[in-house]
């Protein structure tokens, strides 16, 4: 596979977000139809969980039984770090966008005035600060996925193509589900907002992806590409517990359990066809 091909599939990768945009935006969208996509997403990505974590310790382990001690603690420092890395940043931007969210949050009911005055539905304050954080949104995303484009065109440059590919699917199902996050935000104001806005979120969101693979491609260190896989791994880990919540939240267990079963199913089978097709 060329490298015009790897960047056109980390491309795609990236942008099935606008998938998930539009649906985040429609309420005529039924809250099963969303927990199985949640569901078939975690399913999918909790197979590339084990699939990256096998790959980005393989070094490491090689190393090992190889008697080759300095260099298997390197990639096992290395690894572990920035596995720990991924998860733990994004918890830790996560928490920011949170008191964020409080500190520009207007007075709950029990700071309500005796005699509250009628207010609109959507004062312009508050869909200001909706617009802020969706974009704050988008724009974390944006930084997790370019880490996903850097593990694609790695692991394209290092000539582990279904891995690649793996990752491919694995971030598409993924970054598929996060445009109903993004816009969230404007969805809890009751803001629809216009297809060009949707547009400029989509781009910041899932265009690192197509960067990402870009960069990943002219990295050949091995060392890098287990830093890489990694961070993958730890922002897999932290999307799939973020993703679990929402999903034990929906109340729709037989439908997610199918689903997530589903995703796995989806998981192994890709990759014994890309396997066997000598990928």
């Amino acid at each position: 596979m060329s490298p015009s091909q790897i960047t056109l599939l980390g491309a795609i990768a990236g942008l099935t977000i606008f998938l998930g945009l539009p649906i985040g935006r429609m309420k005529a969208v039924a809250p099963k139809v969303k927990a199985f996509l949640n569901g078939t997403a975690i399913g999918i990505l909790i197979f590339l969980l084990w699939d990256v974590l096998t790959n980005a310790w393989g070094p490491a382990d090689n190393g090992l039984t190889s008697h080759h001690y300095v260099t298997a603690v390197a990639d096992g420092v290395v690894m572990l770090g920035c596995a720990g890395a991924g998860l733990l940043g994004l918890v830790y931007f996560d928490r920011w966008i949170a008191r964020r969210a409080r500190r520009t949050a207007p007075e709950g009911p029990g700071a309500a005035p005796a005699r509250p005055a009628p207010a609109p539905a959507v004062p312009p304050s508050a869909a200001t600060r909706a617009a802020q954080l969706s974009m704050l949104i988008a724009v974390g995303i944006g930084m997790h996925n370019f880490g996903e484009g850097l593990a694609i065109g790695t692991s394209a440059a290092a000539g582990r193509l279904s891995l690649a590919i793996m990752l491919v699917i694995g971030f598409g199902a993924h970054n598929a589900t996060e445009g109903f996050g993004i816009v969230a935000p404007l969805a809890a104001t009751g803001q629809r907002p216009p297809w060009a806005r949707l547009g400029l979120l989509g781009l910041i969101g899932g265009g690192p992806t197509f960067v990402g693979t870009v960069v990943g491609q002219q990295v050949t260190s091995p060392l890098l590409a287990v830093a890489f896989l990694a961070l993958a791994a730890g922002s897999i880990l932290y999307v799939v517990i973020e993703l679990l919540a929402v999903a034990r939240s929906s109340g729709f267990k037989v439908i997610i359990t199918w689903a997530i079963f589903l995703g796995l199913l989806l998981g192994f089978v890709t990759d014994a066809i890309v396997t066997a097709a000598g990928a």
